[in-house]
């Protein structure tokens, strides 16, 4: 057995070593650095958190398990995310081995708040190591770190490293091996006189009732003093330990003593004397100088200026994933059209081929033609986070979110929701009043998520004309179908804030709680951890294209084809087929919209995921083309060439594109946000108001928006 292996119970497994560190102080990019494309993403058993684990290839060969625990900046649970990294780490959790080692990230740039956490990891026993991150950052504004000074006053392993750029990562593998079955450091904080002995006697009750180690032992005595009643996890205490938990608590009221200011302000003052001998700070004329972050603060955080550089940033992703994204979109459509052909060549005549052919192909197939732009806006979103910029973002909405009722807290939750509403609204555990929690809930699946995305760029690529609003001699920087489809995200935006103001007011009354954020450090982003969080949502994409969307891509075939009427042409086919009658029955509900039948089948077919409108209409249309021919141009083609066959007129035009965008920017139309809802609200009352409410709306403001153009002439092709 090497020191990068440990036995448990004669078995023998890879080192098990957690990531720990506050929220931006780069370790995510140190934890892809250091593993690669060898991770995997879930969730812990029971609960929405995410768990994170990969394999890193240590100098001995032999892998270690690194398991990168949600950010927090201490053991003191306040969130579902703390109290599991706190159970990580103290080995409470049966489906996470306790770590042989910690792997505790430290932002160097803000030292003093980051060794708060660290004052907390030395108390429970378990190897430590530091990785000091951002010193470039702190150079950049006159500080600088003497690591080995700091590796002396904490007395365990301290390594400076870039991870962006792999710098420092083989050392820091190295000497993590090498901590490995080591000893602990020991606490570093001077425990005050009046609560050393209520800590001693619940760290004894501890070790014997949960046959805890002495340190291990310690640690949890401090943390459940320390800890609100709301957070305690008494349900895994013994009754004797719950009992003289109870009494400790009473004595301190008693006698007027305030446990956790006494321990924050004994850590601090440590921190003190640590950073005293291991930061210097650049100072010029008898004044410490400005540093860069706060001299590009102040614009990026300006009143004015600060709004309209988040427009403009926002204006420019969007227009950028459009744009090029067309090219790539436009390749693998025909490369997937072309394969179905090729295959179907092979394939004797009958319903079979015609279920690969344009079941499979021409539903599943044109929906993936949209992978490009779905991966481009994530990577786009990575970037953003990875720069700190987001967390400015987050500040300046606060003053808008604040007056409409919204917690701070809200803007994380709603800006995952461009990604898809399910983590959004799982992020909502972390706002702790209920009623701002609720109400982020309600709106969050308001944002435009990347399921829309489809419906949109098919939409706005068939029907917008392709005309440039604003050049720069002859390279036009914003068209009209890039302003079109930048508008569907703030529609949606502004849809959530007016709605949340509506529910402030009405049925969730009460005051917007107060937001503290910590600004993290501007910073070059990691294209590389951009790249693995693509690639992780291609798969994610890949996987549902291959489950949800080729179930309802063969079901919607099978109601187009059936039952077959040989006598009937193809349209005469579509209209009389399961899904024509469907499509009919509710056609009087979508028709004041501008919808006709067809469209009415998408929408509901949509309800289990939103994309599955563009699977549909491909199922749909290659149902009608005797050419065989598919793909996002020629889908397009056919919905503008399609004639209502009573009027003769065009089935779609702008105005009736425009209004199917925003029905989908409004509408709920997703299953699995409807599941998640009624899990997080604890039952189907809350899920069936946003129904209901999301529909209604949808409904009501499409109809003005159609009838509105119709006025004013907007709905000729």
């Amino acid at each position: 057995m090497t020191s990068a292996t440990v036995s448990v119970d004669g078995a023998v497994r890879d080192l098990a070593v957690a990531l720990v560190g506050n929220p931006n102080c780069g370790k995510t990019t140190l934890f892809n650095g250091l593993t690669g494309l060898r991770q995997k993403v879930g969730n812990y058993p029971g609960v929405t958190v995410e768990k994170k684990e990969g394999k890193a290839r240590l100098p001995d060969g032999n892998s270690a398990r690194l398991i990168d625990l949600p950010g927090l900046y201490s053991l003191t649970p306040h969130s579902p995310d703390e109290v599991i990294a706190r159970e990580v780490l103290m080995g409470l959790r049966d489906d996470t081995p306790r770590p042989d080692v910690i792997v505790n990230v430290v932002d160097g740039s803000n030292l003093d708040r980051n060794l708060y956490l660290t004052s907390q990891l030395l108390d429970i026993g378990v190897p430590l190591v530091i990785a000091l991150t951002m010193t470039d950052a702190a150079a950049q504004d006159g500080i600088s770190i003497d690591a080995r000074a700091l590796e002396a006053a904490l007395r365990c392993p301290v390594r400076v490293v870039v991870a962006s750029r792999k710098q420092g990562l083989a050392e820091l593998l190295k000497v993590v091996a090498a901590a490995a079955g080591g000893t602990a450091p020991e606490p570093a904080w001077s425990i005050p006189e009046d609560i050393a002995q209520e800590i001693a006697g619940l760290q004894s009750s501890l070790r014997d009732e949960h046959s805890l180690s002495e340190r291990a032992a310690f640690a949890e005595a401090v943390s459940l003093l320390m800890q609100e009643n709301e957070h305690m996890p008494t349900e895994r205490l013994t009754p004797a330990v719950r009992s003289l938990l109870r009494k400790t608590r009473e004595h301190l009221t008693e006698h007027e003593i305030d446990f956790a200011t006494k321990a924050i302000e004994a850590r601090y003052a440590w921190i003190a004397q640590v950073t005293e001998g291991v930061v210097k700070r650049a100072v010029t004329a008898g004044k410490v100088p400005v540093s860069a972050n706060e001299r590009v603060d102040r614009v990026v955080m300006h009143p004015f200026w600060g709004y309209l550089l988040f427009v403009v940033v926002m204006t420019v992703v969007f227009q950028t994933i459009f744009t090029l994204g067309q090219a790539p979109a436009k390749w693998v459509g025909s490369t997937i059209a072309d394969l179905g052909e090729v295959i179907a060549r092979h394939m004797p005549p009958g319903d079979l081929r015609d279920l690969v052919n344009t079941g499979i192909f021409g539903g599943v197939g044109t929906t993936l033609s949209f992978l490009p732009q779905i991966l481009m806006l994530f990577f786009f979103i990575s970037l953003l986070e990875d720069t700190g910029y987001m967390a400015r973002a987050a500040f300046l909405i606060d003053k808008l979110m604040s007056k409409v009722g919204l917690h701070g807290k809200s803007f994380i939750p709603l800006l995952s929701s461009f990604a898809c509403a399910i983590p959004g609204i799982m992020a909502t555990r972390t706002i702790g009043d209920r009623k701002a929690r609720l109400i982020t809930v309600l709106v969050a699946p308001l944002m435009s998520c990347s399921a829309r995305l489809p419906v949109y760029l098919l939409m706005i690529s068939a029907f917008v004309p392709n005309k440039p609003l604003l050049r720069v001699g002859d390279v036009p920087l914003l068209t009209l179908p890039g302003a079109t489809f930048v508008s569907m995200y703030f529609v949606g935006m502004i849809a959530a804030f007016c709605m949340a103001w509506l529910f402030h007011r009405t049925l969730l009354k009460g005051v917007a709680p107060t937001f503290l954020l910590e600004l993290p450090p501007y910073r070059l982003p990691s294209v590389r951890t951009a790249a693995l969080q693509m690639v992780e949502r291609a798969g994610l994409f890949i996987k549902r294209a291959a489950t949800i969307i080729l179930a309802v891509s063969v079901v919607v075939w099978f109601l187009s084809t059936h039952p077959k009427r040989p006598e009937f042409t193809e349209e005469q086919q579509l209209a009389n087929s399961y899904i024509g009658q469907i499509g009919h029955a509710i056609e009087p509900a979508i028709a004041p919209l501008g919808f006709e039948w067809k469209m009415g089948v998408g929408i509901v077919s949509s309800f289990i995921a939103r994309e599955v409108f563009v699977s549909t209409m491909g199922t749909v249309y290659s149902i009608e083309d005797a050419d065989g021919k598919k793909g996002l141009a020629e889908l397009g083609s056919k919905m503008r060439q399609d004639r209502d066959l009573r009027t003769g007129r065009p089935v779609y035009t702008p105005l009736v594109a425009v209004c199917l965008m925003i029905y989908y920017v409004l509408a709920m139309q997703c299953m699995s946000t409807v599941a998640v809802v009624r899990r997080e609200t604890n039952g189907w009352k809350w899920p069936a108001f946003q129904m209901a409410y999301m529909t209604g709306l949808a409904w009501i403001v499409t109809f003005f928006v159609y009838h509105v153009g119709l006025l004013l002439h907007l709905g000729q092709s």
